[in-house]
């Protein structure tokens, strides 16, 4: 009998997991490893606060704390030696590259200000504005802008080492893991006592579901509505031999795409947005063209780079673009950590924590009720 079992392997269930087995909660982790896994793919930017500044107040304190959090995470990360995490601070720029962009530029920096008192990020000291010029020189291959707000706490965080060092760390503490897919759930008496695996029943006090744009699965059985559907995005990674792009900060415009500099002269620009894709993971030609149109319209110095990859996952998607967090109504051992769309790699872990104090009998650090699966009907 397991004190849990996490059904869903992203940097979702990984968090989650993580937090229970530090917790001393024998922890059974199940996961297919389905094809276009979203923490596979993201761009994995950590804003900070900045980009999210239009958010609604419990979704912009989730993002915030999740910021936050991820500090503390990664020095447990390496205290455990759970090996490359991917995570770096490298600071994020919106620039406004047409005029129609100045105003929301100007609007955005206000908005920062604001909101960011009292919270400890993004504050005066940390962001500033920035003339087309001084852009440029933190990021050469931009087009001249009209001007550009800069956050030095912007960070990014590679999907698939945050998901390897979870995964080792977790382990150390005494995770299992089995690659395999859930069939259904064992309910009995009203309340979760388990999954069954290949016809198999696998004996759990609480179950947690975790599986991304596959959430919406276990709906029926659990008599809610969980409406998660995958969102695709092409993501292009690019090279620029023999450039240095260590110091390069993260840049986004205004319509919803974003260039991520890594270490080994590569610049990752994206995404599409593709709403109602289904679970598709094929490249298309539409999206391949919407990106490379974005990039070179706010970056046109990328032009001559080689497409060295492009990358394809599938956002979990909630019908409201707000994470369901919590127990499920009626059925208090199971709970739900899913539909983060877009902000999974910057909400999941933390989202995960939440969850994961919730089932170690911990106070939550935040109310995440406005998030929970009732909210449906």
């Amino acid at each position: 009998m397991h004190d849990t079992i996490i059904i869903g392997g992203g940097i979702v269930g990984l968090g989650t997991a993580y937090v229970l087995v530090c917790g001393g909660a024998d922890t059974l982790l199940i996961d297919r490893d389905d094809p276009g896994q979203a923490s596979d793919a993201g761009a994995g930017i950590l804003s900070g606060g900045v980009t999210d500044s239009g958010d609604s107040g419990s979704r912009y304190d989730l993002s915030v704390r999740a910021f936050k959090y991820y500090e503390s995470l990664i020095d447990r990360l390496r205290a455990d030696q759970a090996g490359n995490d991917g995570y770096t601070r490298c600071g994020l720029m919106v620039v406004a590259v047409s005029e129609d962009e100045i105003e929301p530029l100007t609007s955005l920096r206000a908005s920062i200000e604001m909101r960011g008192e009292g919270r400890g990020v993004a504050g005066e000291a940390d962001v500033r504005t920035l003339s087309s010029d001084e852009a440029r020189a933190m990021f050469p291959p931009l087009a001249a802008v009209h001007g550009a707000v800069y956050s030095s706490r912007g960070a990014r965080v590679d999907g698939r080492c945050m998901s390897r060092s979870l995964r080792r760390g977790a382990r150390r503490h005494g995770l299992r893991t089995m690659s395999a897919g859930v069939d259904s759930l064992v309910l009995e008496n009203g309340r979760a006592a388990g999954v069954v695996v290949d016809g198999e029943t696998i004996r759990g006090r609480h179950v947690v579901i975790a599986g991304g744009a596959w959430s919406g699965a276990f709906g029926e059985q659990l008599g809610v509505q969980i409406p998660v559907a995958p969102q695709r995005g092409q993501i292009i990674h690019l090279g620029l031999a023999d450039t240095d792009t260590r110091a390069w900060p993260i840049v986004s415009a205004f319509h919803e795409h974003y260039m991520v500099p890594w270490p080994d002269s590569r610049v990752a620009v994206g995404a599409t947005r593709e709403t109602g894709s289904g679970f598709g993971t094929h490249v298309t030609a539409a999206g391949v063209r919407e990106v490379l149109d974005e990039a070179l319209r706010v970056a046109p110095g990328l032009r001559d780079a080689e497409i060295r990859e492009i990358r394809v996952g599938l956002r979990p998607l909630a019908a409201d673009e707000l994470p369901i967090l919590g127990s499920v109504t009626g059925i208090g051992n199971v709970f739900l950590v899913t539909g983060h769309g877009p902000s999974g790699l910057q909400l999941g872990p933390y989202s995960g924590k939440l969850v994961a104090d919730m089932i170690l009998g911990n106070e939550p650090e935040m109310d995440i009720s406005e998030f929970g699966v009732g909210r449906f009907g």
